[in-house]
C-alpha cells in the first residue's frame, strides 16, 4: 500500500467562486504512482467546500444564482454582529450546509474513475482570498 499526500494551493478573486481542479488533481496523481485506490480531497476551510459537478458555464452561472438565493449575503445573522476574523460571513457558513467538505474518487487502472461529465471543483463562498489549501490524499497500489 502506497500513500501520497499533497497540498495544492489556490487563489479566489470572487466572493464566490467555482474552481476546476480536474487538471490539478490529475497532474498530482500522474506523480503518486498509485494505479488502483482512491485519491481524497478535502478543503481546509469552513467557508470553501469540494464539489463534483459539470463544467458549463451556464450551468455554473445557474449555480452561483442558486447560491446567492438560497442564503443572501445581507440577512439578518447573528455571525454576523461578533465576527471572528472581522468578515460578515454567516451567508458563507450557511451556504457551506448543502456542501462537502471532501469528496473520494476511485483510481482504476491508473486513472480517475469520473463520470463522462464530472469535474472537480473547489467552491469558494467567502472570497476573494489570497491562500486557500485543498488537501490531496492517494491511497493505493502501484
Amino acid at each position: 500500500m502506497k500513500i501520497s499526500h499533497h497540498e495544492l494551493p489556490l487563489v479566489t478573486e470572487a466572493p464566490i467562486q467555482i474552481l476546476d481542479v480536474t487538471d490539478a488533481v490529475r497532474d498530482l496523481h500522474a506523480t503518486s504512482g498509485i494505479r488502483n485506490g482512491i485519491v481524497t480531497l478535502i478543503s481546509r476551510h469552513t467557508t470553501a467546500y469540494v464539489n463534483l459537478n459539470e463544467q458549463e458555464p451556464m450551468l455554473q452561472q445557474d449555480m452561483l444564482t442558486h447560491l446567492k438565493r438560497l442564503v443572501p449575503r445581507d440577512g439578518d445573522y447573528r455571525h454576523n454582529e461578533n465576527p471572528v476574523d472581522g468578515r460578515d460571513n454567516a451567508h458563507s457558513h450557511l451556504m457551506g450546509l448543502f456542501m462537502n467538505a471532501s469528496e473520494t474518487i476511485p483510481i482504476v487502472d491508473g486513472e480517475l474513475r469520473l463520470g463522462s461529465w464530472q469535474s472537480i471543483f473547489f467552491i469558494e463562498l467567502d472570497g476573494p482570498r489570497p491562500e486557500r489549501r485543498l488537501s490531496v490524499h492517494f491511497m493505493g497500489t502501484e
